[in-house]
């Protein structure tokens, strides 16, 4: 018997309060065989959305994912403008690889000489401390930000992307007699700081972590490309296989978790209101043609009409009859010819003529 299952589901989904109510709505779907080409398949239901105008934001998925060649999900999901955001197993958490010298931590690029309890704060974590973590582990995430490597320059057409060392630039984040004593920086003036301005205290060397290389350092010919320059170009093939675990937010930091913990609650109620028991859309009575084509489309139909009343449930929660929500030449039905018959998947009343 073959069995086929969602093997990709898009679901339509916000991380802002500021920008109102969503509706929780599926975009696109794919049938395949269980385990078999995932990430290509997410891929098929993202390539429609531009050219119907959604924007490319962040591409929000779980771990099965993450496992996947960079050629079948990361890289094409990045060609499509879309920055990621991943969970990883429990052996894939920590120190994940390097590229020019600079470390891959937890998915992000970071200072070589990031101290060890720092890069080493996630490794061999379970779950349930990645899920709810302590004071002691938000603290090591946090600090572990000075210590990344910045954004200097978003993807160019060829998908190659410029990162700084986080001891160049105008506003260093960190201090590194290293970086000094390569690019011949001295030490800076004294400069005034009036105490009671919080800016001007984080602004000076003094009130940002710094490096400790090793005593005595490595010479010059030895270190790091990222040690000797101010930046790294980053093509998308530098990375090889590990190219799949790296995204655009630090990993468990808060803004990563507002989004990844958002966007995946939203997509697994979506899953449950398509299988709860008024739809059922797991049920394989629901679906008792064969084959995957005949299989797709009914799934389809039946996703589409679930969309047709989620959207209808959300417009009567937050669009009141007693508000204005169209303009007077848009065509209204009749109230008493709306259809309020319970959802089934299987029957539903012809529209009204």
């Amino acid at each position: 018997m073959i069995v086929w299952v969602l093997s990709a589901l898009t679901v339509a989904a916000r991380t802002r309060s500021t920008l109102g109510s969503f509706p929780q709505l599926a975009l696109g779907l794919v049938l395949d065989t269980p385990h078999k080409r995932i990430g290509a398949n997410a891929i098929t239901t993202l390539k429609p959305l531009p050219t119907l105008g959604f924007p490319a934001a962040f591409a929000v998925v779980d771990r099965a994912y993450t496992d996947q060649q960079p050629v079948h999900f990361a890289q094409p999901a990045r060609e499509l403008g879309y920055r990621l955001a991943l969970d990883y197993k429990v052996d894939q958490r920590g120190v994940q690889g390097s590229v020019h010298g600079a470390l891959l931590i937890d998915g992000s690029l970071a200072c070589p000489l990031m101290p060890a309890k720092l890069a080493q704060a996630t490794t061999g974590l379970d779950d349930t401390a990645i899920r709810a973590p302590s004071e002691e582990l938000t603290a090591l995430i946090s600090t572990r930000e000075p210590y990344l490597l910045r954004l200097k320059q978003s993807p160019n057409a060829d998908g190659a992307s410029r990162f700084q060392c986080p001891a160049a630039g105008i506003s260093p984040s960190l201090t590194c007699p290293r970086f000094d004593r390569l690019h011949q920086r001295g030490p800076s003036r004294p400069i005034a700081v009036d105490l009671t301005d919080a800016r001007q205290r984080a602004a000076h060397p003094a009130a940002k972590p710094g490096v400790l290389p090793p005593t005595p350092d490595h010479k010059t010919g030895e270190l790091p490309k990222i040690c000797h320059q101010h930046t790294i170009t980053m093509r998308p093939g530098d990375l090889g296989h590990l190219a799949k675990f790296r995204q655009d937010l630090p990993y468990l930091s808060p803004s990563c978790r507002g989004t990844y913990s958002t966007v995946r609650a939203m997509t697994e109620g979506l899953n449950g209101r398509l299988k709860r028991h008024d739809l059922d859309l797991s049920d394989p009575k629901s679906r008792l043609a064969h084959g995957r084509i005949a299989q797709t489309i009914l799934v389809a139909l039946l996703v589409a009409v679930a969309n047709d009343h989620f959207l209808d449930a959300w417009r009567h929660t937050h669009q009141p009859s007693n508000e204005p929500g169209a303009s007077a030449e848009t065509f209204e039905i009749p109230a008493e010819h709306l259809d309020r018959s319970p959802l089934t998947g299987r029957s539903r009343p012809p529209p009204i003529p």
